[in-house]
């Protein structure tokens, strides 16, 4: 009976234990583990939001400010449109309004033309009827002054003292009309000089003008189709700034997520470990820098074993457990690579512990592996390049992957090889075995898989983030040459602009000159017309006083002059009747001709060269220019908005989906974490159970030993096997009613002396003491004794070796 307690006690102990290291150990591995990859993948999910919040919120950007682009475009194409209908309205207008003008001028012209020879004619016959009358009406004046003479002076010694003072004055007047004279030629000449030498100047500067026009619309052409490819360059060049703001927000994200990686990996491997690896690296990066011998030394190392072979994923286990920290020992070519490196390590005092595995001097033999389905070689299962099989051979080439625990304690004992199991169980050559529960979350295996995917797609975003700036860094040149070019043509244009100022200034100045010319020859010619009458009125008068000097002094005129004088009467009469003719006819041309001249001068030519100044700055094709120009930025506007939209739309539906797994992993999460306090409450009503199962566990092993050493009082059954057969078939129930009964029936020895009882058993075990305690004494006594007579031997071997030495001496 007390073997069946004891048994049952012990079962349910180990129920106990089972259920605490099993059930409740299952329940914290998914109450704890599984939040917290909730809680990373909520993490993950909030960046994704904030991600594509971010790329939103730059497209939302980016599309204010192409509709504000937009909208100023659509203005300015209006206005353009406006300004080039009009433009082609107004130069419709005027070319229309400029041909009538020229047709005017044409025939206006041609009235003048025909008005001014009669004009001229008619002005050459007033001014010689002038001139002959002035001329005879002189004469005339000199036969009445020598008539005259004859009572003003009283000799012909005084007329003649008179005469040859007046023919004295008269000489230095005649001499200096002719000076005048010879100036108004002098200036008429020079006048029709300069006259056609402006004329010529006009007409070549006015081919200049148009030439510089022309090359002025040449350069707004080349400046506008610059701005063309230059926007067209910043369109490209804007899109590259987006594609490297997409490439190096992943970037970053990936090379977080790589140092990430590192720090976890750091936290398997052990710091100094990964401190050894990142030293490596900076004696590397030296020996790279100093070049020649040391840099070849950097080539003939090839890294951690962990970096140079790959397995598949169901193998890591076993794979880690094998190799442990040998994973992050470091492959060189030879012992001198390695010793230099540690040298250098040394010398710049860099932290870590680095193991090397020389290839020249790792010693690996070929091994024998069994032909069984149930094993296999884990170096075959690996994959690596053939010049690393010694260090991978010397690691891994003792270890073989079993199905199952009994196949590798088989094999290893039977090949003398170790033995694994998927499961990271390991069975040694030797027969110990190790194993336990391996977490797979931190396997070192797919972390440092994990971090070459990153590391891989790190190095191609790298090499596509620099392919793209050294397209944009050609699209910035390329867009700084445009620019350059454009500022050059700019240049141009202002000073083709300057030049087509200031020779239309130099133009403009010329006609006024031309001008001038024309209006103060007219003046000019009369005045020596004058000049020219009153020379020849002076010459008459000297002839006169020339012919009366050293004649008789007479009072009254002689026959011939009386004649003389009446000739002039009537030829002054006759001239004067021709002269008013004259001066009627030419008054009445005159004032046509100055109608004439006023109509074309202040009208219609002054009219046309404002058409023609008009018609100059009216630039259609430059605004047409500027409105293809524009038409061609609203349709790159429109084209990029619409992408943006597209784009957005996508963005939007990223934001929702992933707002809607954050919400998501958020719901999960909370209810991961409402399971875990469920657990942690039900793990503290268990334990308070637990607690009191113990304390019952205590009392019921108490009751067990008292029953025990009652049992034992009770003394030895003869018959015992029988009963405990016996007994072992009842139950709980009918073993306690055997109990009841045999306690009713010990009730009937009452009477028996309990104390006598005890006592002879007391007696009884000391005497079985004290019996123990005799037998060991005597067994004592003859060892004791044994040893004396060994004693005694080695006594007499002693003193007969002593004089057998005395004979001999």
């Amino acid at each position: 009976m007390s073997s069946h307690i004891s048994d049952r006690s012990s079962d349910w102990l180990c129920f106990m234990k089972a259920l605490d290291q099993g059930s409740y150990q299952h329940l914290l591995k998914s109450y704890l583990i599984t939040p917290i990859t909730e809680y990373r993948k909520l993490k993950e999910a909030r960046k994704d939001v904030a991600a594509a919040r971010e790329e939103k919120d730059i497209l939302s950007t980016e599309q204010q400010q192409l509709l504000r682009e937009k909208t100023k475009l659509e203005l300015g194409i209006k206005d353009l449109t406006d300004d080039v209908d009009g433009d082609n309205k107004s130069k419709e207008r005027a070319e229309a309004e400029l041909e009538r003008l020229r047709q005017q001028i044409a025939e206006k012209e041609r009235e003048l033309e025909e008005l001014k020879p009669k004009y001229e004619e008619m002005k050459a016959r007033e001014e010689e009827c002038t001139r002959a009358l002035a001329l005879n009406q002189q004469k005339r004046q000199e036969l009445y002054a020598k008539q005259g003479r004859g009572t003003q002076f009283t000799s012909k010694q005084d007329r003649d003292r008179w005469i040859e003072k007046e023919l004295k004055s008269l000489n230095k007047q005649i001499k200096d009309k002719k000076d005048h004279e010879n100036k108004l030629k002098e200036d008429l000449r020079r006048d029709a000089t300069k006259l056609t030498e402006l004329q010529k100047r006009i007409e070549e500067t006015t081919k200049e003008m148009e030439r510089q026009r022309i090359a002025i619309d040449e350069h707004n052409k080349q400046y506008y189709e610059c701005k063309k490819r230059k926007d067209q360059e910043q369109s490209t060049r804007n899109e590259l700034w987006r594609k490297e703001t997409t490439l190096t927000q992943n970037l970053s994200s990936l090379k977080d997520d790589l140092a990430k990686a590192d720090q976890a990996l750091r936290s398997m491997a052990g710091k100094p470990i990964l401190n050894g690896r990142d030293s490596v690296r900076k004696v590397l990066e030296t020996f790279q820098e100093r070049g020649g011998e040391w840099a070849k030394i950097a080539t003939q190392y090839y890294g951690p074993v962990i970096e140079n072979f790959t397995c598949e994923k169901t193998i890591y286990t076993a794979v880690e457990v094998t190799a442990g920290n040998r994973l992050f020992h470091h492959i060189v070519e030879s012992d001198t690579v390695g010793t230099k490196i540690l040298k250098e390590m040394n010398r710049q005092s860099l932290p870590g512990e680095v193991t090397f595995m020389p290839l020249n001097r790792l010693q690996v033999r070929d091994m024998i592996y069994p032909n069984d389905n149930n094993a296999i070689a884990m170096v075959q299962k690996l994959k690596y390049d053939p010049k690393y099989a010694k260090a991978m051979k010397y690691i891994f080439g003792k270890t073989l992957i079993c199905r199952n625990l009994e196949c590798a304690t088989e094999l290893g004992k039977q090949f003398h090889l170790d033995c694994v199991t998927l499961e990271g169980d390991q069975v040694s050559s030797k027969g110990s075995l190790t194993g336990g529960y391996f977490n797979q979350s931190r396997s070192r295996l797919e972390m440092q898989k994990t971090r070459s995917e990153l590391m891989e797609q790190i190095g191609t975003l790298e090499s596509e983030l620099s392919a793209l700036r050294q397209e944009l860094a050609s699209t910035e040149t390329t867009i700084n040459t445009i620019v350059s070019e454009m500022q050059r043509t700019e240049t141009k244009q202002g000073k083709a602009k300057d030049i087509f100022d200031k020779v239309k200034a130099d133009i403009r100045l010329m006609k006024e000159e031309l001008a001038s010319i024309e209006r103060f020859r007219g003046p000019k010619e009369r005045s020596l017309a004058q000049c020219r009458s009153s020379l020849e009125a002076m010459q008459a008068t000297k002839e006169g006083l020339e012919s009366e000097l050293h004649q008789e002094l007479m009072e009254q005129l002689s026959t011939a002059d009386q004649g003389k004088v009446d000739e002039l009467n009537d030829a002054i009469r006759r001239l004067t009747q021709e002269n008013k003719e004259a001066f009627s006819q030419r008054m009445n041309l005159e004032a046509n001709k100055n109608k004439l001249e006023n109509l074309l001068t202040n009208n219609l030519i002054r009219r046309k060269d404002e058409l023609v100044q008009a018609l100059q700055e009216i630039s259609v094709e430059d605004r047409k220019r500027r409105l293809a120009n524009s038409k061609s930025d609203l349709a790159a506007a429109e084209k990029r908005i619409r992408q943006i939209n597209k784009e957005m739309e996508e963005v939007e539906r990223k934001v929702q989906a992933a707002v809607k797994n954050e919400k998501a992993l958020k719901l999960e999460l909370d209810k991961w974490r409402n399971k875990e306090k469920e657990a942690q409450d039900k793990m503290e009503e268990d334990a308070k159970g637990l607690e009191k199962m113990a304390s019952k566990e205590v009392l019921l092993q108490e009751k067990i030993q008292e029953s025990l050493d009652k049992i034992a009082a009770l003394g030895t059954l003869s018959n015992a096997p029988e009963l405990h057969a016996k007994y072992q078939k009842m139950s709980l129930k009918q073993l306690f009613k055997e109990l009841e009964k045999a306690n009713q029936h010990l009730k009937k020895y009452n009477h028996v002396n309990k104390k006598a009882l005890d006592q002879f058993i007391s007696f009884s075990e000391q005497k079985e003491k004290l019996y123990k305690r005799k037998e060991e004494l005597e067994f004592k006594d003859e060892k004791l004794f044994s040893l004396r007579n060994q004693r005694r031997i080695f006594m007499v071997i002693i003193n007969s070796s002593k004089k057998n030495n005395k004979k001999k001496l």
